[in-house]
């Protein structure tokens, strides 16, 4: 194998393959990146089990192509190499069978690889029909989810995101059971069968940092145990979470007997401002009270100390209760808008935030009970 290609064009494929690379595998070969040199150009690939990634140099993009040939080659140590080199042409060459030599006119490593025969064989076929989702959609969708997701692995279900697909449409959940993120698109895709599948947060999150054309499609390719996305000269394979995802219908209420608008903004600094004298000890816990066309944000630490923020508000209803600011600031800030509207019932229901020019998306926070 052997072929030159400029630093910029390589790094930018080794960095997107190395985030399937697990650093805590315990299987030599899987923390290594194939190369795969063929007539129509470099292929890259790096798996963990969990996530599996593919990408593509075509061979116009390569500097020169002199020989054909595979090896794999220890993950973060090409990465950092490449990283580390100069903006110039940079020459790989495997020679004595599994060594690389990664040189440029002034620099030269010489690398130990392992027989590509080893790496296992990545199943990356796709579906005949793809469903085809912009990737500014596609990562507002994560944005406005993701965050809601559990961080404990106690219930493996709640660290994944729920897509559900119904004819045109998609719904995507994400919950830790304190908090709940809802929001439903239409999709440019009438699908025969639904499907339902909860797709693994953290890795959705990885798959987003590698999306760079806002206007460009995803492909989003099905199957029963995994889902396939493809992206330009990238293809990001994922295994699914197995068990039934707790429904949202009968969580988010249908009715409020208190909703008022406010301006995004003065509703967020107040909350964020209130947040700075709580603790996650005590659950990061601040107050929100109705009053005489009045709202107040409030906390009360012992240990640190009291704040009030007051807002004069057009509504004349009165309620007291507590949440997570932590929460509530997460939910707030992922809505792109002017004004949001907060709806209740009593001090013990969720609350829920949403928007009234855009039906799309709906935040849940759980209440607090305090003493």
């Amino acid at each position: 194998m052997k072929f030159v290609v400029k630093k910029e064009i390589l790094l930018e494929s080794l960095t997107n393959t190395s985030k399937a690379i697990s650093t805590r595998n315990l299987i030599p070969i899987l923390t290594g990146i194939k190369f795969d040199l063929k007539e129509d150009g470099l292929y890259m690939y790096a798996s963990d089990t969990d996530v599996s990634i593919r990408t593509y140099i075509p061979k116009d993009k390569l500097t020169s192509l002199d020989e054909v040939g595979s090896i794999v080659i220890g993950g973060k140590y090409i990465v950092e190499i490449v990283r580390k080199l100069p903006d110039v042409d940079i020459t790989l060459e495997v020679i004595d069978g599994y060594k690389l030599i990664v040189s440029t006119d002034n620099t030269e490593f010489n690398l130990n690889g392992i027989n590509p025969n080893e790496f296992p064989n990545l199943d990356l076929d796709e579906t005949k029909e793809p469903i085809m989702i912009k990737v500014g959609v596609f990562r507002e969708i994560i944005n406005q989810t993701a965050f809601a997701i559990s961080q404990s692995e106690t219930r493996p279900l709640l660290t994944g995101i729920n897509f559900k697909f119904s004819a045109n449409t998609l719904e995507v959940l994400a919950t830790d059971s304190y908090r709940l993120a809802r929001k439903v698109v239409e999709i440019d895709h009438n699908l025969e069968n639904d499907a339902n599948m909860v797709i693994p947060g953290k890795n959705l999150l990885e798959l987003i940092k590698m999306l760079d054309d806002e206007n460009e499609n995803i492909e989003m390719h099905l199957f029963s145990n995994k889902v396939l996305f493809k992206y330009k000269n990238t293809v990001f394979l994922t295994r699914l979470l197995s068990g039934t995802y707790p429904a949202s219908s009968n969580v988010i209420p249908n009715e409020f007997n208190i909703e008022f608008e406010c301006a995004f903004a003065d509703l967020f600094n107040m909350i964020d401002r209130a947040s700075l004298l709580t603790s996650d000890r005590e659950k990061n816990t601040i107050k929100l009270s109705l009053s005489k066309k009045e709202l107040m944000i409030s906390s009360n630490s012992p240990e640190i100390g009291k704040v009030e923020e007051k807002m004069a508000i057009d509504y004349d209803k009165e309620i007291s209760i507590s949440f997570s600011s932590k929460f509530m600031l997460d939910a707030i800030k992922s809505f792109n808008r002017d004004k949001i509207t907060i709806c209740m019932n009593n001090d013990s229901s969720p609350i829920i935030i949403k928007n009234s020019d855009d039906s799309s998306l709906i935040q849940l926070v759980l209440p607090i009970k305090t003493s």
